[in-house]
């Protein structure tokens, strides 16, 4: 193909123009360079107003739960850290008058047998009331489909006071655990076992795994209440549970470990750790710092703390109570290092993934 000498000329003083004179943007000046990679994504507690959360991610959303006095909401998200402006959906509300329809407190969403599961706690009114129930929806969204009100769980034998219910699965069996009052005049709350025949049901007997009795376990009054399973990667298991009143700020995080190859069902399998593993800090914001779930973050790198307290002193279990997420690392002896609460309104990282 042949090409003239004037096509040529044309094109040379096209190309050095531009070299001289880069293209302008609409408004008049150059075209801006590209923006920096973002840094880090950041947040700051706490992350959303409340008390008792639980969480359980499930595909890639968390569903959160807390307690709301009357009824039963589910938050679901994919971000943790932005907790607070996820949307919530009322799931259930037992009629007025009911056994179960006041006091209901820290619901737990657990997925077992491929349906869905709420252990929840709740009562007539009066304290003496409270036990703990349990709903059921086959669902594979638990936002959607038909709960079902499956009444009261508890183990026979044991049908007192109960709180706070939740769910170990350790080689092929799976335990509810609760805390209760066996005496109601007696304010003495205890941590209870019993195997499960099944989601919503409980075999005899239910055994006492640890009373309140260490000093830190007694402020305000003997309580052991609101237990949580954790394993580690070799798959030994830890129970953390609060120990003294919530209503003190000396509310706190006290742990048991289960024996390697132990029974769950025999408290001389279990050993209670001497101090507690997560108090107060009041020059971080952290009063009664308590009733805790733990999440691996979207990753699945990082292990999470979540649990509420309080912001200033002398608040109680009221409805100042905030709930914080944090991050936590594991011991060179397998046990897990919660070190103590971070302040509020400084930045951390994201969970890993978010």
């Amino acid at each position: 193909m042949k090409i003239s000498i004037r096509l040529i000329t044309l094109l040379t003083a096209v190309a050095f123009s531009s070299f001289l004179f880069p293209a302008c943007s609409k408004n008049g000046g150059s075209t801006p360079a590209p923006p920096n990679p973002p840094g880090p994504k950041t947040f700051t507690n706490p992350v959303i107003n409340g008390s008792d959360p639980w969480i359980i991610k499930k595909d890639s959303f968390y569903y959160y739960l807390q307690t709301a006095g009357n009824r039963i909401q589910v938050w679901k998200t994919k971000a943790v850290s932005k907790l607070r402006t996820a949307p919530a959906t009322e799931i259930f509300r037992a009629p007025a008058g009911s056994a179960n329809a006041e006091n209901v407190w820290a619901p737990e969403l657990h997925f077992l047998d491929g349906k869905w599961y709420v252990y929840y706690t709740a009562g007539a009114g009066p304290d003496s009331t409270q036990r703990t129930w349990v709903l059921e929806n086959s669902n594979a969204d638990p936002l959607a489909g038909t709960w079902t009100d499956k009444g009261r769980i508890f183990a026979a034998g044991a049908d007192f006071w109960a709180i706070d219910g939740t769910v170990l699965e350790h080689n092929g069996n799976r335990y509810f655990l609760w805390s209760g009052r066996p005496n109601q005049s007696v304010q003495n709350q205890n941590i209870y076992i019993a195997k499960m025949t099944n989601a919503t049901t409980l075999e005899a007997p239910a055994v006492m795994l640890t009373r309140p009795e260490l000093s830190w376990e007694l402020n305000g009054g003997p309580v052991n209440e609101a237990p949580q399973v954790i394993k580690n990667s070799n798959g030994k298991v830890f129970m953390v549970f609060s120990a003294s009143g919530c209503w003190t700020d000396d509310y706190s995080l006290g742990m048991l470990a289960l024996r390697d190859g132990g029974n769950p069902l025999l408290p001389a399998d279990w050993t209670k750790i001497q101090s507690p593993v997560f108090i107060k800090n009041p020059a971080n914001n952290a009063f009664g710092p308590g009733h805790n779930a733990f999440f691996k973050s979207p990753d699945g790198t990082e292990d999470w703390l979540i649990y509420h307290a309080n912001s200033s002193t002398g608040l109680g279990c009221g409805v100042s109570r905030n709930v914080r997420i944090q991050p936590f690392t594991w011991n060179s002896d397998g046990t897990p290092n919660f070190s103590g609460p971070v302040k509020t309104g400084v930045s951390l990282n994201v969970p890993a993934g978010e």
